[in-house]
């Protein structure tokens, strides 16, 4: 990756774009506007929205994670969930632009999943880190079509209880 792909002020520009317009709406322009920068940085260090996008979920996802205390895994993957749940900028995704989700759930792994299961296999096997990497996105993606899902993240620290134990 390139140095700017950590460029906080495109990415905060970035962020602030999408939770105003959503993904589809979001340009390089608008985002080099609100960074204060020509849009051929932005263009040197990404080629277009999606890819921008993609290294800005990377970076809200990881600061999630990497806020939780493994040291009782169940708690820390429900507290995960949760806070993935209550984000703003995955709430507007889901809400506006869930279709970019997709290709992250059928047909690829992600930086944002591999860092987690970086995190994860601090606290369990790799088998297990993605067992429940699994099981904590079906509960962060489906839950609202099952009922509360915040009641459900009981029914989630079950499971991963007796999965774990």
């Amino acid at each position: 990756m390139t140095a700017i792909r950590h460029n906080d002020a495109v990415l905060d520009a970035a962020y602030d774009c999408v939770l105003a317009y959503g993904v589809r709406r979001t340009t390089l322009t608008d985002v080099a506007r609100r960074a204060g920068v020509s849009r051929m940085t932005i263009y040197r260090g990404w080629p277009d929205v999606g890819s921008l996008v993609g290294d800005l979920m990377t970076r809200e996802w990881l600061r999630v994670v990497s806020g939780l205390d493994l040291s009782d895994p169940v708690a820390a993957v429900v507290e995960g969930v949760r806070a993935l749940r209550e984000h703003p900028l995955w709430r507007k995704i889901v809400e506006v632009d869930p279709e970019l989700l997709l290709p992250y759930l059928t047909r690829r792994r992600g930086a944002s999943h591999d860092a987690i299961l970086a995190v994860l296999e601090g606290a369990m096997s790799p088998a297990r880190a993605r067992g429940v990497l699994l099981t904590a996105q079906s509960f962060l993606l489906s839950a609202h079509t099952m009922g509360d899902p915040e009641t459900l993240d009981a029914e989630l620290a079950t499971l991963l209880e007796r999965y774990l134990t």
